[in-house]
């Protein structure tokens, strides 16, 4: 990162906090403002290091925080860029609780998290059964002309050495009787990737480390979901076109979309804004 040169008057030294920025209780976006400036860097800087927009970092500075999208991501911003500056989050998180009525409820969003829980879930077996039942009628198939096959290979040659066929009955019998091979399990992996539609773009979202706060939207702007995902639980979104998230800690979330895992590297407390269609896993 380099703060030689900072065009349009972008630099820290053209930003030198205002005498009542040295008051008691400043407010949380003057005091991410002073932080900021005190850490030498710059909107950009911030912007580029969070991946929060730069006219959102603005509007924060200036305690605006509408263009937040709510409580739960203002929150999520407020922590991501204290982080960035060097300062303590909590004493800015608890004011802005008690300037804007407190800590946001938890959404009772059970009766949806349910409902749109079991649809995919119940879809998706359907799919991995059918798999894994063509998979196992495949091997059982060869299995069975395999065997059939070696043990009509053993009487020829047997009559052909001169062996009567009484003889050869009897070896036949007398042999070890071979075994079928055992059915292979498919890799769940793969599985899930056979399992999405192709027609369909499918985001599964679980929290296995932690929790969080996410957003899902059709491709029409429906709310698919919005609420809090414990941790060690899971949702499995699907559209004929396209797929919104909103992750308020991408840090605690894992993505799975298509079939195939994102390895994005989402920090702690960092608010993301996704968007996922048919051909991705590249992020739309």
């Amino acid at each position: 990162m380099s703060i030689g040169n900072f065009p349009d008057g972008n630099s820290p030294e053209d930003e030198r906090p205002f005498e009542e920025h040295r008051e008691e209780g400043l407010s949380v976006g003057r005091a991410l403002r002073q932080a900021r400036i005190e850490a030498g860097l710059t909107v950009d800087d911030v912007s580029n290091a969070t991946r929060v927009r730069i006219a959102i970092v603005h509007a924060i500075e200036q305690d605006d925080f509408a263009p937040c999208g709510g409580d739960v991501y203002a929150r999520g911003h407020i922590r991501t860029l204290a982080r960035a500056v060097h300062t303590d989050p909590a004493p800015l998180l608890a004011r802005y609780d008690a300037e804007h009525g407190g800590r946001p409820a938890p959404t009772p969003a059970a009766p949806m998290f349910e409902a749109e829980r079991i649809r995919p879930e119940r879809r998706g077996p359907n799919w991995t059964a059918a798999m894994v039942a063509a998979i196992v009628a495949v091997i059982g198939f060869v299995g069975f002309t395999v065997v059939k096959g070696s043990g009509g290979s053993d009487a020829k040659s047997s009559v052909a050495e001169g062996s009567t066929p009484t003889a050869s009955t009897s070896t036949t019998s007398a042999s070890p009787k071979i075994s079928k091979p055992a059915d292979p399990k498919p890799d769940p992996t793969d599985s899930a990737i056979a399992a999405a539609p192709q027609d369909k773009v499918t985001v599964q979202v679980s929290a296995p480390d932690g929790r969080s706060w996410i957003s899902a939207k059709d491709h029409n702007g429906r709310l698919l979901f919005d609420g809090l995902l414990k941790q060690g639980e899971s949702k499995t979104f699907q559209d004929k076109t396209k797929i919104d998230l909103v992750l308020g800690d991408a840090g605690a979330i894992k993505l799975y979309v298509n079939g195939k895992k994102i390895d994005d590297q989402f920090q702690p407390g960092q608010v993301e804004r996704l968007t996922y269609t048919k051909g991705d896993p590249v992020v739309g």
